[in-house]
C-alpha cells in the first residue's frame, strides 16, 4: 500500500488530470459550462477536505483525503467546492455566509451535498424514524432464514409489507425526505451481468435508484466503475444488504450445484448465477402479488427521489440486454426460487420507481 507521503509524482499528476477531467464533466452536466476552470491543487491540509480560494482562483483538495477515501466522497467534495465557486464568480453573491441561502439553493438545484464534506444523507428526523422501521424489518428477515419454509416465506412477506407501508407513509407525511448515496461493487474488477441483474432487483423491489458510474483509484492510477444507489438511508441500508447477500448466495449455489446434469462446464457459471437471481425475483413477484391482492397496497413511486436522481445524473442513457436461456440458467432459476433473505449485516459496506406491488 502506498503511503500518502510517498505518492509518486507520476501518480499525483495522474490524480490531478482525473480531477480536472471530472471538473469539466461536472461543469458541463451541472453548471451548464458557466464556470471557468480554476487551478486544482492537492494540499497538505488536514483541517478541511477542500476549499475554494477566490483570491488565487484555486480549488484545493486535501491530498490525504483524495488518496485515502472512496472516490464518491472525493467527487462530492469537488462538487461542493464548485458550488462555492458558482456562487462567487457566476452569481456574485458576496454578502452572505459561505453556506448561506444562495449556496444551499445552488446545491439543492443540482443534488450537491451542501454540508462541509461527505455525501448526501437524510435529515435527523427521517433517520430516526426510518432506522426504527429498518430494525423491525431486520428482525423479520432473521426469521426469513428459518429452515421452516412456511415460516420463512411468511416472514419475508411481512418484511416486504412493512417496507412498503413505511415507504408509502414516509412519502405521504415527510416532505423533506433526505437521500443517501452509496457505491456497490469492486471498482478493481469488471462488473458482471449477475451484478447488473441484482441491481435490477434492488430498483424493482427495494425503493432505490441505481446507475453504473466511473470511479478513479488514485493509489493504482487507473479507472474502474461501480454501481451508485440512491434512496433514503433505511432503503439504501437494506438494498446494500440484499446486494451482498444475493451475490454471495449466487456464488454458493453455483459451487453446491456444479454437478447438476444441466451444467456443462465452468463457462456456465454466469448463466447459472443469472438464473439464481431470476428465480429469486420470481419469488418476490409472487410474494408481492399476494400482498397486493390481500392488502391493497400500491407503490406509486417517490417523485422527490426521482427529481434528486435526475438532478444528480442529468444525462442518463439506458441499455437493455438479453438473457440466453440455457440448461444452466434454468437450473439456477430453480435454485433461486428457494432463496430466502437472512439477517442483514448492520455494519458495512427509491425510478420511474420500483414496480413493487403494481397490478
Amino acid at each position: 500500500m502506498i503511503d500518502v507521503a510517498e505518492l509518486s509524482a507520476e501518480l499525483e499528476a495522474a490524480v490531478l488530470r482525473e480531477l480536472n477531467d471530472r471538473y469539466d464533466y461536472e461543469n458541463r452536466s451541472r453548471f451548464g459550462n458557466r464556470l471557468r476552470r480554476p487551478v486544482l491543487v492537492l494540499s497538505d491540509a488536514t483541517a478541511c477536505f477542500g476549499r475554494w480560494v477566490p483570491a488565487t482562483r484555486t480549488l484545493e483538495l486535501s491530498r490525504a483525503f483524495v488518496v485515502e477515501r472512496p472516490w464518491l466522497e472525493v467527487t462530492s467534495v469537488l462538487e461542493h467546492e464548485m458550488a462555492h465557486q458558482f456562487v462567487d464568480e457566476v452569481l456574485r453573491v458576496r454578502d452572505q455566509s459561505a453556506h448561506g441561502e444562495a449556496f444551499h439553493r445552488v446545491c439543492g438545484e443540482r443534488a450537491i451535498d451542501a454540508r462541509a464534506a461527505g455525501v448526501p444523507v437524510p435529515s435527523a428526523s427521517e433517520t430516526t424514524e426510518a432506522m426504527h422501521a429498518l430494525d423491525r424489518i431486520r428482525k423479520l428477515l432473521a426469521l426469513a432464514g428459518s429452515p421452516n419454509q412456511h415460516e420463512a416465506e411468511l416472514a419475508m412477506r411481512k418484511a416486504h409489507e412493512l417496507m412498503l407501508r413505511h415507504n408509502i407513509e414516509s412519502t405521504r407525511v415527510n416532505s423533506e425526505r433526505g437521500y443517501e448515496v452509496r457505491h456497490l461493487g469492486d471498482p478493481e474488477h469488471r462488473g458482471t451481468r449477475v451484478e447488473g441483474e441484482i441491481i435490477g432487483v434492488l430498483i424493482e423491489f427495494f425503493f432505490v435508484k441505481a446507475i453504473r458510474v466511473p470511479v478513479y483509484l488514485p493509489r493504482l492510477g487507473k479507472r474502474g466503475s461501480v454501481y451508485e444507489i440512491v434512496g433514503t438511508r433505511s432503503n439504501v441500508e437494506m438494498a446494500s444488504h440484499v446486494y451482498e447477500f444475493l451475490l454471495a448466495t449466487a456464488g454458493r449455489l453455483w459451487q453446491d450445484n456444479r454437478n447438476d446434469s444441466r451444467v456443462r462446464n465452468g463457462r456456465d457459471r454466469l448463466a447459472y448465477q443469472s438464473g439464481v437471481i431470476g428465480g429469486f425475483r420470481e419469488k418476490l413477484v409472487l410474494a408481492c402479488g399476494v400482498l397486493a391482492r390481500g392488502e391493497g397496497l400500491v407503490w406509486v413511486g417517490d417523485t422527490k427521489l426521482d427529481g434528486f436522481y435526475r438532478r444528480r445524473h442529468p444525462h442518463i442513457t439506458t441499455r437493455r440486454s438479453r438473457v440466453r436461456i440455457t440448461g444452466a440458467h434454468l437450473a439456477g432459476r430453480e435454485a433461486g426460487r428457494t432463496v430466502v433473505l437472512n439477517k442483514p449485516v448492520t455494519t458495512g459496506p427509491s425510478g420511474a420507481g420500483p414496480r413493487l406491488l403494481r397490478d
